[in-house]
This record gives C-alpha cells, sequence and structure tokens, in this order.
C-alpha cells in the first residue's frame, strides 16, 4: 500500500521552515516554496524553478497539491461564465465571473452543496457534503482571475461568497482563504474587495467582529419581520432578526464596517409597501445599505419575480425613508449563473448531490 502523500498547502510558512530544516535545507527554502505556492499559485512541484532536482524530486514522492480545476465553461449572452471546478475528490462546486462595465466578480463557493435549505434557493435543495479548504476557495478565485484575464484581457476586481454553500458554518478555512487571497505574499488583493455574505448566523457575525475582519459583510435579510422570514429561511427560527441586529450593530462597533443587506423581491410575497416599510425600520436599527436583487427562477420554486412597477414603489418607499438602496440586475440567468441558481446541472455532478 503506497504511503498517503501529506497536502502541502495545508502547512503554515513556520511548518514549512521546520520541514525543511528537518531535511538539511537553508531556511530561506521555506519561502521559495511559500512563494510558488500562495503568491505564483502553482500546483506542479516540477515547475519550482529555484529548487533542486532533488529536492522538487522530493516534494513530489512525499507531498501532493490539490489543485482544483476547471472541467467546463459555461458562457452566458450576457457574457457571463459559470465555471464548474472539479475537486480533488471528485466533488464539483460552481464559481462565477461577473463582468460589468468597471468591475470584474468572482462568485465563490465555500461548501459542497449547503445545509440551510432556503425555498428559493437551489443550491439550498443540494445536501452538504463537506466544507471546502482554503485552497479550495483560493484556487476558485485563481481560476477565475485567469478565466478573466484570457476571456476578456481584464483584471479581477472584486469577489463575493455567494457561490454555493454557507460561509459562516465554514469559519475558519474561509477566513484563511481570504488571508491568502489578500495577503502581500498571496494574491494581494484588497480586502475591501471581498465581500462575505451570510445567511444570518448570529454568533459568527459577531466573531467576525471579535477578529476585527477587514472585508465586507452582507446579509441575506429577505424579508424583514421574523414570521415571513421563517417561512423561506429556516435559519431564521435560531437566529431572529433581534439577534441579527444585535449582532451586526456589534460588528458595526469592532470594525466600522457597514453591512449589506440582501433583498430578494418576490411578487406578492415581500414586495409590498408594507414590507418597504419594515424593511425601513429594520435598516434604523442597523447601519446599512440595501441591495434590492431582482429573482431567478429555479426548479420546483414556488416564487415569481416582482413587477417592475411593484419594485420601483417598493425602492422609492426606501428612499424617501432615506435608506441608500440599489436594484442588483441579475447577470447570467440562461446558464443557472445568476443568484440562487448555482445547483451542478453538469455532468460533472457527483452522484451523492444528485
Amino acid at each position: 500500500m503506497l504511503p498517503i502523500k501529506k497536502d502541502i498547502r495545508a502547512l503554515t510558512l513556520e511548518q514549512l521552515t521546520a520541514l525543511f530544516a528537518g531535511l538539511g535545507e537553508p531556511a530561506f527554502r521555506a519561502r521559495q516554496v511559500y512563494d510558488w505556492l500562495w503568491a505564483k499559485s502553482e500546483v506542479d512541484f516540477s515547475q519550482m524553478s529555484n529548487l533542486s532536482k532533488k529536492l522538487r524530486e522530493h516534494l513530489q514522492e512525499n507531498y501532493v497539491i490539490n489543485a482544483v480545476q476547471i472541467h467546463e465553461l459555461q458562457v452566458s449572452s450576457d457574457r457571463t461564465i459559470k465555471c464548474a471546478m472539479k475537486l480533488h475528490d471528485n466533488f464539483v462546486v460552481e464559481s462565477v465571473l461577473i463582468p460589468l462595465k468597471t468591475r470584474m466578480t468572482a462568485c465563490i463557493s465555500s461548501q459542497v452543496g449547503c445545509s440551510l435549505t432556503c425555498t428559493f434557493c437551489a443550491t439550498g435543495k443540494l445536501k452538504r457534503m463537506r466544507n471546502l479548504n482554503a485552497d479550495e476557495i483560493y484556487d476558485q478565485v485563481v481560476l477565475v482571475k485567469r478565466t478573466a484575464e484570457e476571456r476578456y484581457n481584464a483584471s479581477l476586481t472584486n469577489i463575493v461568497y455567494m457561490g454555493m454553500g454557507e460561509p459562516l458554518l465554514n469559519y475558519a478555512e474561509v477566513i484563511k482563504s481570504v488571508e491568502k487571497i489578500s495577503s502581500p505574499d498571496g494574491l494581494g488583493m484588497s480586502p475591501r474587495r471581498i465581500t462575505v455574505s451570510t445567511a444570518g448566523v448570529a454568533k459568527m457575525i459577531q466573531k467576525l467582529g471579535d477578529d476585527k475582519v477587514k472585508f465586507n459583510l452582507a446579509l441575506s435579510l429577505h424579508a424583514a419581520n421574523d414570521e415571513k422570514r421563517n417561512q423561506i429561511m429556516p435559519i431564521n427560527e435560531t437566529n431572529s432578526l433581534d439577534n441579527l441586529v444585535e449582532a451586526l450593530n456589534y460588528f458595526h462597533a469592532k470594525t466600522g464596517t457597514r453591512c449589506t443587506l440582501e433583498y430578494i423581491a418576490f411578487r406578492d410575497f415581500n414586495d409590498s409597501l408594507k414590507d418597504a416599510q419594515e424593511l425601513v425600520e429594520f435598516c434604523r436599527r442597523v447601519k446599512s445599505k440595501v441591495n434590492i436583487i431582482e429573482y431567478n427562477a429555479i426548479d420546483g420554486g414556488g416564487f415569481r419575480q416582482t413587477t417592475k412597477e411593484r419594485l420601483e414603489a417598493f425602492t422609492q418607499h426606501l428612499e424617501k425613508n432615506g435608506v441608500i438602496c440599489n436594484v442588483r440586475r441579475s447577470r447570467g440567468k440562461d446558464i443557472d449563473a445568476a443568484c440562487g441558481q448555482l445547483a451542478n446541472k453538469n455532468k460533472l455532478v457527483s452522484p451523492e448531490l444528485k
């Protein structure tokens, strides 16, 4: 039986330093390898050209880089690109490149599937199979970044953790991935260009505050009263709006960062002027701004997109009452790449997720 190779990207710089000291190598070798892994995003030991051939062979024999690979690309009529990302254990997650006039945004996943069962979300209909490791999250960014450069000759400007899964239920690995993406020793992207979106795990929002994170936070709200939110987001039963207000205010006090509230407008469910007023009252309790999101139909979904007239009346009510509000138009609908549509509808989907 062959020995199991160790994942070299699971090692810290300090652990790499100890590893190379044990091999009789100079201390700077650790920094060289760390640079190959996280700044240059190299996934092949043989390409680490400033290492000796003997050392490269030793690493190849004893360690592994569990690189994520793009196995399928779908390009939307609006230039959005959905990437089916195959993991080393054959699970699949989806990432999306969203090109806009002034931005190139990567929407990335944090879990294989999801456990939260939000009724309007296709990912919520999948089982959660496992959390992604920090390096797997990092790899998605690298691959989407390369796709932007190759397809559109443009640099990646923003990253949103809004793909498959609930990021705050994979807290440690998400935080590590942000460190690798934003560190000068990694991809060097500004944390202010990174947004982590949560369905609302109050105690972990508070932990973000305690950790004084530098990235942005978005809350998937979608209803500003508990009764309605319970109907569409079961997580609200244990993370009520009062609990979320307390957590978000704590987060703001610790970080100085104002939260973005995401609100999908469902026709005849949460798009009335009464609903708008409830949202106004919620916003008065939390330092925030609001993104209104178009509903994107999913298989077996029981909701419809609101009308243009109702959406306009809703947003006007918010603005009249001093709420900073933007309407976010959906991208990639024709390839099921829009908000709430990621469901692994491709030939690579793992059998366990069907």
